[in-house]
């Protein structure tokens, strides 16, 4: 089989779908591997990196798209790329499914296998695969050290003959993967960390890491299967905004992870909220992309908000881009390793198999993904 590489398009991208490490394994396992010229650019890696552990450079995008067997790449593609690939091709990448339905039927009207990484189910076998976890493990800390970067003052406690300078205070609202690397990276950079999350179950976790648990009686909450938390009554989220309030009060930086997987993210954080905390205070929006947790953020932008600065940048993985490649890179590599038959050199679909049925959209010129079904049928009804 024929596995292609296309250049991410997007202007505010960094990452790289596949370093060369992860193409001369492929190679090794006797795929033959085209990639498009500058697949590596934002990362400063040549094309010869990539064409000395084995790659062909394509002769052109087109060409690359319309011959492989299997595309591999990070974002979703542009609409009109879809009718330029081959039918009965694999294409795997991001693909945003519960929201992008003229995509999901673009690839079913061609033929395309469409598999989603954000659909990876959360099972203990594919934590290897898992992208949606990597990046955010790395948006997480990327949050911390661009909101320690915007404050005006340093996070640690510090004892000097000039006398102490106490530690700032970071509250970190949603204690997932992001949530829980931003209070373990601003405890290493001497913060204080306050934690709150509407999952009681992850209380242990976020003490574990030396934060303060914030608990906020909401009554029945909980998560999903998948380990999501369970979206919020309006009752409810009133009960938080007001418990949230007297920790914001005293909070230097706030960083809100809240979303929920395959809505609209919560608005957790009202500009009434804003207004509570001190003049030069920070908050990151990590929602900013899906709807924003932050009244007032905006995408790709800081800005001041009654003396608040509010900060959304969508690409926070793409801030440390090459860890954020290598791990997705990592990722991409051990999904194709479960499935690839190295002696005939193939790709196998048992759409039966658990985490392909997870995360396989488009099959056989249809829908075949369960959960993408079942919400496009809500949605009708």
């Amino acid at each position: 089989m024929l596995i292609g590489i296309p250049r991410e398009l997007d202007a505010g991208e960094t990452r790289v779908p596949l370093l060369p490490d992860g193409v001369k394994k492929l190679v090794a396992a006797n795929a033959t591997v085209v990639i498009e010229t500058g697949l590596g650019a934002s990362l400063q890696i040549p094309d010869c990196a990539y064409t000395e552990v084995g790659a062909t450079l394509a002769v052109s995008r087109d060409a690359l798209l319309g011959q492989a067997d299997v595309l591999l790449r990070l974002r979703k593609p542009p609409l009109d790329e879809i009718t330029k690939l081959k039918r009965g091709a694999i294409h795997i990448s991001f693909l945003d499914p519960f929201n992008e339905h003229a995509l999901v039927d673009a690839f079913a009207k061609q033929g395309v296998t469409a598999i989603s990484m954000e659909m990876i189910p959360r099972i203990t076998r594919s934590q290897k695969m898992d992208a949606l976890s990597s990046q955010a493990n790395l948006a997480g800390y990327a949050m911390v050290v661009l909101a320690a970067d915007r404050l005006d003052r340093i996070l640690p406690m510090m004892m000097t003959p000039a006398g102490t300078i106490t530690p700032a205070r970071v509250f970190v609202i949603g204690a997932g993967v992001a949530g829980l690397q931003a209070i373990a990276t601003a405890k290493r950079l001497g913060a204080r960390v306050d934690a709150f999350d509407t999952r009681p179950v992850v209380k242990e976790q976020v003490e574990s890491l030396g934060a303060k648990f914030l608990e906020i009686d909401l009554g029945e909450t909980g998560q999903t299967a998948g380990g999501y938390a369970k979206q919020l009554t309006a009752e409810q989220i009133e009960m938080q905004r007001q418990g949230q309030m007297n920790v914001m009060a005293n909070s230097d930086i706030v960083i809100t992870t809240a979303q929920v997987f395959g809505r609209k993210a919560p608005r957790i954080i009202t500009k009434e909220m804003l207004a509570v905390m001190k003049p030069g205070a920070i908050v990151v929006d990590m929602a900013v992309d899906s709807g924003g947790n932050v009244e007032g953020s905006e995408p790709d932008r800081e800005v001041d908000i009654g003396g608040v600065k509010v900060i959304g940048y969508r690409n926070l993985p793409g801030r440390v881009a090459q860890n954020a490649s290598q791990m997705y890179s990592n990722n991409l590599i051990n999904l194709v390793f479960d499935y690839w038959q190295k002696e005939d050199a193939s790709f196998s679909l048992n759409l039966e198999e658990e985490i392909l049925k997870g995360c396989v959209i488009t099959h056989g010129g249809e829908l075949v993904n369960a959960v993408i079904k079942n919400a496009r049928a809500q949605a009708a009804a």
